[in-house]
């Protein structure tokens, strides 16, 4: 497939600037990919399509504040992106500055100092000198809104482009999926007889990356660090016993599942991810996902149109750009059934 079979026309004023009022409060467009129906709901709704011996599995990853700003030694201004933190007190990261740096080169963020160690393609290795990183990344950080959130951050983005169920800090994008939910939410879809497991899977800034070729068999992902505990594959096979669906929250939570699956059956464990899934994928493992909508000519956007069908997601989104709906990481969610 070629990468224009991936694009739609979006009126910029529906990409969403701010969260909802309440987390809850989103919209809901519930997609089968089996029978191709579309139906409009409201977010709280998700509680009546779920079903005792269900399973739904959240990615706990933790947004940390991902975005610096810098001097370099000459006087000049950088801007820091983490992409990932490697130890205690390197981290890899994109940076912008007037001329490319060189290893050995010196970084002043607020009052630390930040030491250029390598360059491994698009992302240079940095050092912070004298202090852990991720606690000199959240004192002089800012939240890393994307890129077509066009305002500044501000302190409610502190905590609203952050699920209420963040333990584990290291992604530089929310996996947005789960912000829609609260605690009280949760509590009911618990009710329901509904088990909540987890993954942990820390989502890079490639994740904003465009698709720079047409023929997408030629596009190479971004590597991303994830961990399924033995817990949630625990959960995934009581779910299975029961007859039960696995219901991933997010494309994240996804990816992880099914990189875990590669074998065959998903297995517990650590790993890093380049899974670029597009129609065809077969999928192990999830039958249910919550998302968000995605930008064009994107690859979660040709994830999916893997899971629910080509023409069923262009029929939802084109459903969702006449009703108005509010696109991207504060915009409305989807309920999408597998194809």
């Amino acid at each position: 497939m070629r990468l224009s079979d991936f694009d739609y026309d979006l009126p910029p004023e529906l990409v969403a600037q701010h969260p909802a009022s309440e987390r809850t409060a989103s919209r809901l467009l519930h997609v089968d990919g089996a029978t191709g129906t579309i139906e409009d709901l409201a977010f709280p709704d998700i509680v009546s399509l779920v079903d005792a011996g269900d399973v739904l599995v959240v990615n706990d990853t933790r947004v940390i504040k991902a975005r610096l700003h810098a001097r370099k030694d000459s006087g000049g201004e950088a801007e820091i992106l983490v992409e990932r933190v490697l130890d205690a007190d390197r981290i890899l990261a994109q940076v912008r500055a007037s001329k490319p740096l060189k290893a050995g080169r010196r970084l002043r963020v607020g009052d630390l100092d930040v030491e250029v160690i390598d360059r491994h393609g698009e992302f240079f290795e940095l050092r912070f000198v004298g202090t852990d990183a991720l606690s000199a990344i959240e004192k002089q950080g800012e939240v890393p809104l994307p890129p077509y959130i066009t305002r500044t951050p501000n302190p409610e983005d502190e905590a609203r482009y952050q699920t209420v169920y963040a333990r584990f800090p290291g992604a530089v994008a929310a996996p947005t999926a789960g912000m829609h939910f609260d605690d009280a939410l949760l509590a009911k879809i618990r009710a329901r007889g509904v088990e909540v497991a987890s993954v942990t899977l820390h989502v890079g800034a490639g994740t904003f990356q465009p698709v720079r070729v047409d023929d997408i068999s030629k596009h190479v992902m971004h590597s991303e660090w994830y961990n399924v505990p033995e817990a949630t594959v625990e959960a995934i096979a009581r779910a299975r016993v029961g007859r039960g669906r696995v219901i991933a929250v997010g494309t994240t939570a996804l990816r992880a599942l099914e990189s875990a699956a590669a074998g065959g059956e998903v297995r517990a464990g650590i790993g890093e991810t380049r899974l670029f899934i597009v129609p065809g994928y077969r999928f192990r493992v999830v039958e249910r996902l919550v998302t968000n909508f995605h930008l064009p000519k994107s690859t979660l956007l040709m994830l999916v149109s893997a899971f629910a069908g080509v023409e069923t997601i262009q029929r939802a989104y084109a459903h969702a750009v006449a009703e108005r709906y509010r696109f991207f990481s504060y915009g409305d969610a989807m309920l999408l059934e597998r194809k």
